[in-house]
């Protein structure tokens, strides 16, 4: 049947219908002319499972990332989205070793993963996560887009300039820890 005559069926609108089409929820094929057929004879939404992620940089915004979770629980709720699981997490979003956040990359049980800003999931690189996600089957909801690119942009380089502070610090004591154990070495040597 056409995606018209579907959503009618369905008790949607074309428009969510189409939305449906091009999530890859719906099965069927587009003819030549564009007309989208659907052969599919289930007329109910399908089942959108939800993962959701938080959080905050430091211990100090703890209580904040209990309250960004309430949020997007709710905002799950009101899309109407079974929440499989909501994971939080305390660390830096320039540290590449989020545990909670690789295991549930990994995670087969849930088609879409709510976040609430883009830097909630990773300061950079949220576009490559997007593919990879797109890859397994599952969508990446950011529910609050920065609008302010300006903001957005001092962010990033106040970020940049953080993330290179903390190795150039990190590089000095690894070498003052070198040398202590360079001079223990050549008082046990003597």
């Amino acid at each position: 049947m056409k995606l018209s005559d579907y959503a009618k069926k369905a008790g949607i609108s074309y428009r969510t219908a189409w939305r449906w089409w091009k999530q890859g929820n719906l099965t069927g094929y587009q003819l030549p002319s564009g007309t989208i057929i659907i052969t599919d004879d289930n007329h109910s939404k399908p089942d959108l499972i939800a993962c959701i992620y938080a959080r905050v940089s430091s211990a100090a915004n703890k209580d904040n990332l209990d309250r960004q979770a309430d949020r997007l629980k709710d905002y799950a709720v009101a899309r109407g989205y079974k929440i499989y699981k909501v994971v939080t997490e305390v660390g830096s979003g320039l540290d590449d070793n989020s545990r909670q956040l690789a295991k549930i990359l990994v995670d087969p049980n849930y088609n879409v993963l709510i976040v609430e800003h883009k830097d909630s999931l990773a300061r950079f690189g949220t576009n490559y996560l997007e593919i990879l996600l797109k890859e397994l089957d599952k969508k990446l909801e950011i529910v609050n887009q920065s609008e302010d690119n300006q903001d957005e942009l001092m962010s990033d380089l106040i970020a940049i300039i953080t993330s290179f502070c903390s190795r150039i610090y990190g590089l000095r004591r690894s070498k003052r820890k070198i040398e202590k154990i360079i001079a223990e070495l050549k008082d046990n040597g003597e």
